[in-house]
């Protein structure tokens, strides 16, 4: 399972760290052509916004592992230890059920636009739409992978990805 993980983590970094470069890099070309050239790729602002959605989402498991979400620990850490397990656990099922519903509107998103198209690059709707389900699904296994240590409290979120990479 650890071997799994770190595929996981390794896989999810380079799908971000693509889409974010792939940003960059028609974002330059872009104004470089704007302003250099007098002008642009008709289909870039279109699909910068789209590989930005899907780093967003794809990112989020990462910054899950990483603690770079939201938390507000201060009313668990002042509990005693009997309660903190079950208040863990709550925390755990809440963000279980939450993005299993935006995985699943995410994919009726998809149904739902898959026969339009997109207005610069004509392709299908549906395909962009793809990165709510699929950053959802990633954050679920990254959120498998972590739970067990975040309720028993041994979690060190800004030492995750480091050992992974430790551990490589």
């Amino acid at each position: 399972m650890a071997r799994l993980e770190r595929i996981l983590i390794a896989v999810n970094r380079a799908l971000v760290a693509a889409a974010l470069a792939a940003v960059f890099l028609i974002v330059i070309t872009n104004v470089a052509g704007r302003y250099l050239f007098g002008s642009s790729l008709a289909w870039g602002e279109e699909v910068a916004r789209f590989l930005m959605i899907f780093g967003v989402f794809a990112g989020a498991g990462l910054a899950l592992r990483s603690g770079r979400l939201v938390e507000i620990d201060l009313f668990v850490a002042l509990l005693p230890p009997g309660l903190k397990t079950p208040i863990r656990w709550g925390a755990v099922v809440v963000m279980a059920v939450f993005m299993g519903l935006i995985f699943w509107f995410g994919l009726q998103f998809v149904e739902f636009g898959w026969n339009k198209e997109t207005m610069a690059t004509g392709i299908s709707r549906g395909i962009p739409y793809m990165a709510i389900p699929f950053g959802c699904f990633l954050f679920l296994c990254h959120l498998a992978f972590v739970c067990r240590r975040f309720v028993a409290g041994e979690f060190e979120p800004e030492a995750a990805l480091d050992d992974q990479e430790d551990a490589s």
